[in-house]
């Protein structure tokens, strides 16, 4: 068995250079949009729109020149991508439609009541007859205990053909979701696949090697990165590993100072072994020596991470290899937050500098900046500035702001002086 032995400087590096976070790390476009969800099985998605969606946020820190409606056409009208259940609401790749069979067939199983049954029946007229529809369209008050909250019927009775799969979302308005058919927006061929993993364990083997790579590393042990997989447990878990590790399928990466493996797939170690020689000559011996990583041709990289990005799905992995300790705080008390509601991550190089509360005033269109924390023995260096006004630029587009605002008490208390007189001059909307 080949196993790899990494700094945590290196295990860094090629974290980033899989996540595609590094300048000139992936093409342009919606190309660019389909590769790296390609690359990484799926994206998170959210209702909450704070400063964007979650998928758009993890996209417009990787793809040059996102807007949203890049991914809203590969989504709802070339139907490479879809909505989907993968870890939590998702979006995926189409052509992985028959890998999550199983899924459908359990969702399928669940008994209803007789009102459920009704309004299934319901809305299968009102599709035939009517079209594309959201649960709004259809005459419904009667609540029903629900997944989250209480619903309205008709919404419990579209989600679960959905979730069997007899659904799919035609389009959105916003956050409101409109169905149709599943039939009238899939080719046949997808439909009528079966499902390529022919037993559990095959199945759980796909699964563990699919999620190592959303991230890129990934260590045997339980966590939010291996959030929604049913049925996999850490004995199934631990047993897909070693199954996966003896058909040469994963390998072991050894990190300094950390106590358990990590695991990369076998496909992504010619970029982990690129790091290894790159970083093989003259490096400093201490990750605190070592200077920001630019990554690419000598231009450093700076972006703003989603809340729920793939880098930081195992945010135990992260803390113990960048240092840096995230939690998403948006559905706990007010009062019990450290941070604020809606925060994003400041990535520069390979470490996390700061993080920061934007929310787009959607009257104005002004993204107003309201909070700001450096992280501890970070600020503003003049060196940063490219890289960061790069990364506003970047979230900017892909909000459609017309200007960028920082509260007037950070601009002093933060040293933010040179990056907000910078910003009027330098970002413009495309």
């Amino acid at each position: 068995m080949i196993t790899y032995k990494l700094s945590k400087r290196q295990a860094r590096l090629f974290l980033l250079r899989h996540q595609r976070l590094v300048a000139a790390g992936g093409t342009g476009g919606k190309q660019g949009i389909y590769d790296y969800v390609r690359h990484v099985g799926c994206i998170q998605y959210d209702p909450l729109s704070i400063a964007g969606h979650n998928h758009e946020l993890v996209l417009q820190a990787r793809i040059p020149d996102f807007v949203p409606a890049m991914a809203n056409e590969l989504l709802y009208r070339d139907r490479v991508l879809i909505d989907g259940w993968d870890k939590n609401m998702s979006i995926y790749c189409t052509e992985d439609w028959p890998y999550f069979q199983r899924r459908r067939e359990a969702a399928a199983r669940h008994r209803h009541n007789e009102a459920m049954a009704a309004m299934v029946a319901h809305v299968r007229e009102e599709l035939e007859s009517r079209g594309p529809l959201s649960s709004l369209d259809l005459e419904s008050r009667e609540k029903i205990a629900w997944a989250w909250a209480p619903a309205r019927l008709s919404r419990a009775a579209m989600e679960s053909m959905y979730f069997w799969g007899e659904l799919s979302i035609h389009h959105r308005v916003h956050t409101r979701r409109y169905y149709d058919y599943t039939s009238k927006l899939l080719p046949a061929e997808l439909l009528n696949a079966s499902d390529p993993n022919t037993t559990l364990e095959s199945h759980f083997d796909w699964y563990v090697l699919r999620r190592i790579g959303s991230i890129g590393l990934q260590w045997n042990r339980s966590g939010d990165g291996w959030l929604g997989i049913a049925g996999l447990k850490s004995k199934e878990r631990t047993a897909s590993v070693q199954r996966l590790l003896q058909s040469d399928l994963l390998r072991e990466v050894q990190v300094e100072g950390l106590k358990l493996p990590l695991y990369v797939r076998t496909a992504d170690t010619p970029v982990l072994e690129a790091v290894l020689q790159e970083e093989s000559a003259d490096v400093p011996q201490s990750d605190a020596e070592a200077q920001p990583q630019t990554l690419s041709g000598g231009s450093s990289f700076a972006a703003l991470l989603a809340p729920l990005d793939n880098l930081l799905w195992d945010r135990e992995l992260i803390r113990q290899l960048f240092g840096f300790h995230y939690r998403w705080e948006v559905y706990k008390p007010v009062l019990e937050r450290e941070y604020g509601y809606y925060v994003l991550p400041l990535l520069y190089g390979d470490r996390f500098i700061a993080r920061l509360e934007p929310v787009l005033n959607k009257k104005t269109g002004i993204l107003d900046i309201i909070r700001w924390w450096w992280e501890p023995g970070e600020a503003l260096e003049r060196g940063m500035l490219p890289a960061l006004l790069q990364a506003f630029q970047a979230l900017m587009r892909s909000t459609g702001a017309t200007g960028i605002r920082f509260a007037p008490e950070l601009i002093v208390a933060c040293g933010l002086q040179e990056l907000e007189a910078s910003l009027p001059a330098t970002l413009a909307v495309q």
